[in-house]
Order: C-alpha cells, then structure tokens, then sequence
C-alpha cells in the first residue's frame, strides 16, 4: 500500500461539550472538549498464522516486524504525523515545557570514584551535568576539593547531543581512564582511553576497541593494561548473534585491540554474560558469568600460576553471587541459602563455596550492594523499598546505620579512602547530592549536589498498601502537593516489575512534572523486582508473572477507591518491561484508565525472543517454544489477548536505533488497538523516534521533547491544565 497521500492531513478537529463533569472539578482539572470521531491511519492486515501446541496463533501485523520494508517505513511516517497532529494541537504544551525545561535545567550529578596515588594524594572521578548542557561530562579532580578537569565531554562530540558516555572505569592510580562511546541512543559502544598526567592534562590514548557494549573492565595494577569485555566481531558468528557470545579478553596498552585474547568465555553458552575482577594485588582474576535475573556463577584464575586455567568457586547453582575481590579475600553478596542476600569470605588458597565463611547474615532487609571502605563493609539494603546504609567491621561486628536525609534512594561510590565513604542520595523531592561519610563515627557531610532552579512547593510523600488478588500487601509512594482539594486528580501510576530491578523513590524530572502541574504520582512496588528480596523477585517472573499485573492493577483500583482519582482521571505509564506491564494492564483491564503510556515496551510475548538481544531476557520471561511455558505467555501477551473494546486512549513509543527491545512490538500493538478501539474519539497513537535508542545517552534536548509528549497526552486525555510552578 502506498502511504505517501496520507501525510499531508492536517490536525484532527475537536467539537463541542464534553460529558458531564464529575460533581466536584478539582483546580486545574478542565472539562474535556469532545472529540470528534478520529479515524486511523489505515494499516494492512496481513494472515499469517503460527500452530503452536495445537493453539492457532494469529499474527496478522507481521509484516510490521521488517525495519527495512519500505511499507513499514512508509507507515511509520504516516503514524508518526497522525501522532504529531494530536499531540501538537494541546493548548497546555508551552506551559508543560516550560516546567520539564526548568526541571532538566536542575543537572544531575554521578556517583564519584576516588582513586589513591602513590604519594598518598588522590583523584577524583565523576559525572555531572549543568542546566544548559546535553550530556553529563566526565571530569576529574586531585582530591574532592580540587579544580575539576574535564576528561570526557560528549556535548563537543556530535551536533544533536546524541553521542553518550556509556560507561568509564579509572585506573588504580588515576593515570588514565577507559570508557565507552555510542550514537544515536544505540548503546554499541567503542572503548576509547584518556590518559592524565602529574599536572592533571588530558590527553587521548591509541586504544579504539569496538563491542564493547555495557563493558565490565578491570585494570592491572601497574596500569599496563586491562581485562575487559568484548562482543565478537560481526561475521564470526552466525548472524543475529553478534549480541551474545560476551567474552573477557586482555589488552595490553598501545596494542591493538583486535589481536586481544579471549581468557574466559569459550564454550559457554551464547546468552552468558561475564565480568571481570581483579584481587587489589593484581593477582587473581575473578569473573562473574550472569545467566538471566536469577543465577550466576563465580570462577577464579591465579595471574601467578603457570596455566591460567580459572576453576569454578560457586556454579550450579539456581542462586545469585556478586563478587568482591578484597585484598584479604574473594567476598561474595549472594541469596545462596539466604533469599534476602548475606555476604560471604572466601580463601583465594582455597577458592570454593564449601569452604566460605558467613560476614554479613541474613536480615529482614533485602541486602543489595556492598563496598569496602579500609577495613570496613558498607551495606546497602532496600528497607521498604526505599534505602538504608549501615557499616560494619571487616568481620561484620557493631553494625551501625547511617542517618539519611529522607526516605529516598542511595547508591555506594568505591574509594580507596581508609575512613570515608562516598554515598550519592536523592528523593522525590531532594535531587542528587553526593556527601561522604565517616566509616568510625558515621558522620555525614555533604559534598557537592545539584539545585532545582525554582523552590518547590510543599510535596506530601506517602507510603501506602494495596492487596493483590492473592493477598500479597503491594506497597506504592503516592506523590503530590501538600495543599490540594479533594478529587479525583489526573494520577499517573508508574510500575516496572522485573528483573530482580527496584524501583525506589529517587528524584525523577518526569514525576515531579505531574505534581508541579497539580496531578498525583503513583509509583507501585512490584514483585518481580529486588525490592523484598529473592523471594518478591521470583514471585513475579515466569509461571508468576501474571501476579505483576495482578499486583499493579490493586494499586489501580486501591487508588481509585480511596479517592485520588478515577476511572476518568488514571492513566497507567511504565517502559521496557513496564511498557509490557502497562499494555497487559489495559488489555486486561481497560475499564481502569483513561489514558495508558507505554514506553518502549514488549508486546508480543510469542515471538520475542527472536529479536535483538531478547534471548537474554528466557530466563525472566520463559520461552514461548517450550510447551510448558507457552501457554504461560500466551495467556497475559497482549499482542494475543486484546479483544475488541473501548480501551483507554493510548500511547505506544518506541525509537529505531533501540538495541534492546525491538520497534516492531510498539508497532504491532498501535496497529491492533487502532483496528480493536471501539471508541473512536479515544485516539491510539504511536510514537517513533528516528535517531534514539532504548533511553540510555539521550540528551536532555530529546528527553524534554519526550516528556512533553507523554505528559502532555496524559494531561490532555484527563482534562489537566498544568498549574505554573509555584501555583497552589
């Protein structure tokens, strides 16, 4: 079908009166103007049809899958403007931009990493973004109190701000930094070096090694040289599988990279994810291999040793191990025995988990991440879903917690420091600071942080409980204006759900966008992920996943219950996996929301694994060809479940440059609902970014632009007229 006629229709007209309002319209809630009735753009149905143990699967947008037809781009042109010609028209945009602008203006600030000289000084390492600047810089600085030098700044590297930092790794010494770059959101990112001298200049290194995608690096420590990471190289494996077969490889400085050996990764499988370590002393090395959310093993060579032949210190297990290569010992954070995580020591002379020693038990909170800080342990757990830290000594005596700023979320920085920690903290409402803290009397100082640009208003966070179908109490943070009158609000509940992945309070641009405009965020505790610990991890992945969306949709109707909004005024918004939670929501529940936003999402939970990396996710998800598991999937796919309804107006996005979760399930499913709404002044849009990626590296340019869209779709499909920033 040729497509190219329809791009030139104007915008959608908007007629007459709305329904009848509620009985009481909260400030900042306007009657919606009725829509005319909207017509789609008109997409092919295809017959292709799949027999999968003996259950007939359709398919009938198929050909949506194939980025490089000529029909699928001539439809996503053609979608693309019916989208722009809704989301443009919205009278609250200049307002809703204004706000995010301010909001993005705030920067952001990484976690540092600091780094001991051999004359007792020491370097610093870190990102920070200001207000008018794309992308964060990495900088470095001798000392904390030191002048910051830039060492990577990819705002000078493209004209759109669309090449990224993806990932960087300081030497022991300071002396040079590795790191990654990628375009366009893709995330394929090329190795590069920066070394800096006695005086603190930058200068640029001859290593330019490619695949190294999310690479894990570990230096030696005369600086010399590295372990790292590596993808193979296309056309030495099959194709499709240039994402898998992860290796670690050793690279000496000044070589070139291509003629690196591979030291760990031949024979296994091809969805195994190795990282690498190395003992302080430069001695042992020490690779985690990741083999899906719920199990890894841990293997241990010895540099000194005339076969380097690595031996396995904990493997077959369905458990989880991540290490950390002490000077006095390999310790291992694991749940192997312990479903909310304990640490364990074990001899490098005799490397196997038989043999390991108890430090940290297990306690009632889901222990997350651990740092040495001199002789000490400092502990991260999730709390309630939100963060608490505490240290104790090396043999994991006199534990002792730290007070933090507010209920929020804390993320550990590794230093070389004897007696000060780094700590990076932000809330709903608190944005990023780092502070340091000391490990003997614990404490805290803050460091340096970024500043919103504007004071807030008054922000009430509480913490509330729904019960899923199954009577699991499902905690969620509702946020919003202290001084706000009864409702229902326009509420957006946002939710993930998987991966053994938190989703605690951390200041989010986009959350606060809704609450200064005089909506409500709701932000669900989902199991599936790492919140509660293995047990509410495995609760929601697999044969249980359905209990995810079970979960999401109390939170829904708990807040509906109570007040807070309404069937009229709740829209349902997650991405990537919480794409796929919001579109099994509003299949299975379109009743619920007025409005759905989902992000980057999987839909067609069938043929997933045959795309991108998605192989990777079988162990979270389970495989479609499997007979037990089908049906498991088939069950909840919304790709396969919708049916015709009156479902909620619906936003689906996606980006052509994602490496992760493939454009053709946003586009399947726009496509299916647009021919299923039974609704039709309920529009169903699809989004499609050209020169994006997965959201990693997107500049802030992009993300504005992003949000304004969500928002603004939300808050016009809803009725809200976004307040001014410091408005009551």
């Amino acid at each position: 079908m040729n497509y190219g006629h329809l791009l030139a229709f104007g915008g959608v007209a908007l007629l007459g009166a709305c329904a009848v309002p509620p009985p009481h319209v909260p400030p900042g809630i306007a009657a919606r103007a009725k829509r005319a009735a909207l017509t789609f753009p008109e997409t092919r149905r295809g017959a292709d049809t799949d027999t999968l143990f003996d259950v007939r699967v359709e398919d009938p947008y198929r050909w949506l899958e194939d980025k490089a037809s000529p029909e699928v781009a001539a439809w996503t042109d053609v979608q693309n403007a019916f989208t722009r010609s809704l989301l443009d028209s919205w009278a609250g945009r200049q307002a809703l931009q204004e706000t995010i602008q301010s909001l993005l203006d705030t920067g952001t600030i990484g976690i540092p990493q600091e780094k001991k000289r051999p004359d007792g000084s020491t370097r610093v390492f870190y990102t920070k973004r200001s207000g008018a600047e794309r992308q964060p810089v990495l900088y470095v600085r001798d000392g904390f109190d030191g002048r910051d030098v830039p060492v990577v700044d990819v705002n000078a590297l493209s004209v759109d701000g669309t090449t990224s930092l993806d990932w960087w790794v300081p030497s022991p010494r300071g002396n040079a930094v590795a790191y990654g770059l990628s375009e366009g959101g893709s995330e394929e990112s090329v190795l590069h070096l920066a070394r800096i001298d006695a005086k603190g200049r930058v200068s640029a290194g001859s290593e330019k090694i490619p695949f190294t995608r999310h690479a894990s690096l570990a230096w030696v420590p005369d600086e010399t040289g590295f372990y790292y990471s590596r993808y193979p190289v296309p056309g030495t494996v099959a194709p499709g599988d240039e994402k898998y077969f992860r290796k670690i490889y050793e690279h000496r400085l000044g070589t070139d990279g291509a003629a690196d050996t591979a030291i760990f990764g031949d024979g296994r499988a091809k969805t195994d994810s190795p990282r690498v370590d190395l003992s302080p002393d430069g001695r042992y090395v020490v690779v985690t291999v990741h083999m899906g959310w719920q199990r890894s093993e841990v293997y241990i060579a010895d540099r000194k040793a005339k076969t380097r032949a690595f031996q396995a210190v904990a493997a077959g297990k369905e458990t989880l191990y991540d290490a950390l290569a002490g000077e006095d010992a390999l310790y291992l954070r694991t749940n192997d025995g312990a479903p909310n995580g304990q640490l364990l020591a074990i001899d490098y002379a005799k490397p196997s988990i038989e043999r390991a020693r108890v430090v940290v038990p297990e306690g009632r909170s889901a222990l997350t991440s651990v740092v040495r800080v001199g002789s000490r342990f400092v502990l991260h757990r999730l709390d309630g879903a939100s963060s608490q830290v505490s240290i104790v000594e090396r043999d994991g005596s006199g534990e002792r917690v730290l007070s933090l700023p507010a209920i929020g979320t804390a993320s550990l920085g590794e230093t070389d420091d004897d007696d000060t920690g780094i700590l990076h903290f932000s809330s709903f409402a608190l944005p990023p600071a780092v502070y340091r803290f000391d490990t003997k009397t614990g404490a805290m100082s803050a460091w340096q942080g970024v500043a919103l640009t504007k004071q807030l208003p008054e922000i009430i966070v509480e913490k509330r409980e729904a019960i899923s179908k199954d009577g699991t109490a499902i905690p969620f943070f509702v946020v919003r204006r202290k001084e706000m009158p009864p409702g229902p609000h326009t509420t957006i509940l946002y939710g993930y759900g998987g991966f053994n992945v938190a989703i605690p309070p951390s200041f989010s641009s986009r959350a606060l966008a809704v609450v200064l405009s005089g909506g409500v965020w709701a932000q669900a505790v989902l199991r599936g992920g790492s919140e509660f610990g293995e047990a509410w991890h495995r609760g929601g992945m697999l044969g249980n996943k359905q209990n995810v969306f079970d979960d999401y949709l109390a939170c829904a109707r708990d807040l509906t219950k109570d007040g807070t909004t309404d069937a009229e005024h709740l829209v349902a918004m997650g991405g990537s996996n919480g794409g796929l939670l919001v579109a099994a929501a509003v299949t299975q529940a379109p009743e619920l929301f007025r409005a759905g936003l989902s992000l980057v999402p999987l839909t067609d939970m069938i043929r997933y694994p045959l795309f991108r990396i998605a192989k990777l996710w079988i162990p979270e998800y389970g495989d479609p060809l499997l007979p037990d598991e089908f049906p498991i999937l088939y069950a909840y796919s919304p790709y396969h479940q919708a049916k015709s309804s009156r479902y909620p107006s619906m936003l689906f996005t996606t980006a052509e440059s994602d490496s992760r979760v493939d454009p053709m399930h946003a586009r399947k499913m726009a496509a299916l609902l647009q021919a299923l709404q039974t609704d039709s002044t309920r529009p169903v849009l699809v989004r499609v970014e050209k020169n994006a990626g997965h959201g990693a590296g997107k500049p802030t340019t992009k993300v504005a632009q992003e949000m304004v869209d969500e928002l603004g779709f939300a808050f016009e499909e809803t009725g809200l007229t976004p307040l001014g920033w410091a408005a009551h």
